[in-house]
């Protein structure tokens, strides 16, 4: 067997998680080790077969959410990237904050799939075109109704200059090295940000952050 980024994938849908696993054999630098149809396979995957990267299906009939959950201790090890059909800005938004880092539409190309499965890999957070114009629009509107602009106003001159580092891609650490600051210290700012905007996470925030500004081919958000 090729070594690889090691990955499993656990979809109830078969079709589509054949062929998940049919391009993700077509990279040279990917070994699929597992598939899985429910709930109890996340778990057993995430516990026996130790993948690197877990493509999750965050709509299982079984309970995708539930799933995700049940692997909170694994997650130093595997990171999950959620694979959905929705559009919904809550199921990312829960999915983010139980410390999935990729987000995939299933209306994506196999191209996009594999290049957020080295993405993620690499330590990056990621979410693909289709899914990331589609949460902005989302999140555009629900954000406009608690005032946007107001919120954005609350942040101090440090602030904004660190949640715009963030719209635009930049780690923990770059943002540290541009500033000319600490990352412990970065860190509390974003705490302080997220805080200030009511935002669950990074990715929220980093979609407010570029709410006037062209979308990009894809987000990359790492952390």
């Amino acid at each position: 067997m090729r070594e690889g980024i090691r990955v499993a994938v656990v979809d109830d849908h078969p079709l589509f998680r054949q062929g998940v696993a049919h391009t993700l054999n077509g990279d040279k630098h990917i070994e699929l080790i597992a598939q899985g149809a429910h709930c109890d396979d996340v778990q057993r995957i995430a516990s026996e077969q130790r993948p690197q990267i877990l493509l999750l299906d965050i709509l299982l009939r079984s309970g995708g959410v539930k799933a995700l959950k049940s692997i909170s201790q694994y997650l130093d090890q595997t990171k999950v990237i959620v694979v959905t059909a929705s559009e919904k800005m809550e199921h990312v938004s829960v999915a983010s904050t139980l410390g999935a880092r990729g987000f995939v539409s299933k209306t994506e190309t196999g191209e996009a799939l594999i290049a957020t499965v080295h993405a993620i890999h690499r330590g990056e957070t990621y979410v693909t075109p289709h899914l990331a114009a589609n949460m902005f629009k989302n999140l555009k509107r629900r954000k406009a109704a608690l005032a946007i602009k107001s919120e954005l106003k609350s942040l101090t001159k440090r602030e904004s200059e660190i949640l715009g580092c963030v719209g635009r891609g930049l780690t923990n650490k770059e943002i540290a090295i541009k500033l000319g600051l600490r990352e412990k210290t970065v860190k509390h700012y974003m705490t302080n940000i997220m805080n200030k905007l009511q935002v669950q996470n990074r990715v929220q925030a980093a979609l407010l952050a570029r709410q006037s500004e062209p979308m990009p081919s894809a987000l990359n958000l790492a952390g």
